[in-house]
């Protein structure tokens, strides 16, 4: 494949008809001479307890939890039974006041609240794990990566997928020269509407608010709406007032590996084409396109030439490479594409593949992770940082990945100042990377 210009209109709408900072812990966690710790078992608080909440904070067993928050009375029910110790509670900001034993707080409500909750912990030197994307927007990643470097306390994302055999592979890989000089990378995914609802207007009925749910609460900092039962609890990752669309859900997960091996810093300029070019505003500024395309570019620097990063969504797919053998698709709903000059990567593994067979494994050259909850709670304990900590690698990636997002709600092609972390050429577009909260929230 070559390196082609972004694409236009003309093209999109032919696509679519064809298809390790220092950490501090706190003195009773480790204990002295004088405090022993008991069993050196950190004190975990889980906001949003449903869904990955839940899950989450059942992949932490060897830890004490000590409070379960959630909007929903319901879910707080729910996950008391299997943490019955657990004080629960509606509002985190109560919660935090409250429980004066957190060592560390684990976040999986909807996008638009992670920003808030991690910046509250952060600021009273708690732990953090809060699930991807980081934040909703291009300001809250910036100002999250910062608050964690002050607070010098263990963070992860929750990007499961860069602990894995597979996200090293792909740095040792590329670290070895199999592929020669990367120059490109396709990553997509093809999540339904159904799934994510998106390319639809707000709702005109008002139905009641659920007696077991709080709604101003789940609003939190994002603009004042009557309550839908669109919106949650699973379908608000389509609403730009919520969540970030197909890119920001899955972006963090499939350009992990590729920031990590190549070391990326911050795009020059990233441009975008979806189906918002003939929706209605009352679609296209209400939730993100059924597909998208966008490009992220990269300037050359050190030995790597200059970079083009393309994302795919909505049925979208990269060029079908002409190295694959028998001309077979060999792309499946979710995936990444890493092309060199002299060889491609699907994933973690060559292609052809002929060339996986000629070549087999790369030399080892990074340790093996004891898994994505076990680097973070070591990391609370005084060890290594985590893998997808904010300050390293988490909440850089989000402030890109949702670059592209405001690039999809601009239409326009935009520039990046470095610098001073604002796009160089629209006013609209540094608008959208930090809208205001609602009145009575704050970063």
């Amino acid at each position: 494949m070559t390196n082609k210009p972004g694409f236009n209109r003309r093209q999109f709408l032919a696509s679519t008809a064809a298809v390790a900072s220092f950490t501090i812990i706190p003195r009773h966690v480790l204990g002295t001479a004088d405090t022993p710790s008991a069993n050196n078992k950190l004190n975990i608080a889980s906001v949003g307890v449903g869904g990955m909440g839940f899950g989450d904070i059942r992949s932490v067993p060897t830890e004490n939890v000590v409070a379960l928050c959630d909007v929903d009375a319901h879910r707080v029910a729910n996950a008391m039974k299997q943490f019955p110790a657990a004080k629960a509670y509606s509002d985190y900001r109560k919660m935090l006041d409250a429980e004066k034993s957190i060592d560390a707080v684990m976040i999986a409500t909807p996008d638009h609240s992670h920003a808030a909750i991690s910046m509250a912990a952060l600021k009273m030197g708690k732990h953090v794990f809060c699930q991807k994307p980081l934040t909703r927007t291009v300001h809250e990643a910036i100002e999250i990566g910062k608050a964690a470097k002050a607070a010098g306390v263990a963070t992860q994302m929750g990007n499961q997928g860069q602990a894995s055999e597979g996200a090293r592979l792909v740095s040792e890989f590329i670290w070895s020269g199999a592929i020669g000089k990367v120059h490109e990378i396709h990553g997509w995914s093809n999540r339904q509407p159904d799934i994510s609802p998106r390319g639809i207007p707000r709702p005109q009925d008002t139905p009641p608010v659920p007696e077991n749910l709080d709604w101003d609460l789940w609003l939190g900092p994002a603009p004042e709406r009557p309550y839908h039962p669109c919106y949650l609890p699973f379908s608000w990752r389509g609403w730009w007032d919520f969540g970030s669309g197909v890119l920001g859900d899955i972006g963090c997960h499939n350009l992990s590996a590729v920031f990590k091996a190549l070391k990326l810093g911050w795009p020059e300029s990233v441009e975008a084409c979806s189906t918002h070019w003939n929706a209605p505003d009352q679609i296209k500024n209400e939730t993100a396109p059924l597909a998208s395309i966008v490009t992220f570019r990269f300037a050359a620097e050190g030995d790597r030439p200059e970079l083009l990063i393309r994302w795919y969504d909505g049925g979208m797919m990269p060029p079908l490479p002409k190295e694959i053998e028998g001309g077979k698709n060999i792309f499946v709903n979710d995936g990444t594409l890493i092309v060199g000059d002299q060889g491609m990567l699907l994933g973690h593994r060559l292609l052809p593949e002929s060339r996986m067979q000629e070549v087999g494994k790369p030399p080892q050259v990074l340790p093996r992770s004891p898994g994505h909850y076990q680097e973070w709670l070591d990391a609370c304990k005084g060890g290594a940082p985590a893998g997808s900590n904010f300050v390293d690698h988490a909440a850089h990636l989000t402030a890109v990945v949702m670059m592209g997002n405001v690039a999809i709600r601009t239409q326009e092609k935009l520039y990046w100042d470095a610098e001073r972390l604002q796009f160089k050429n629209s006013d609209l577009a540094n608008q959208l990377m930090n809208p205001p909260y609602r009145a009575g929230w704050t970063l």
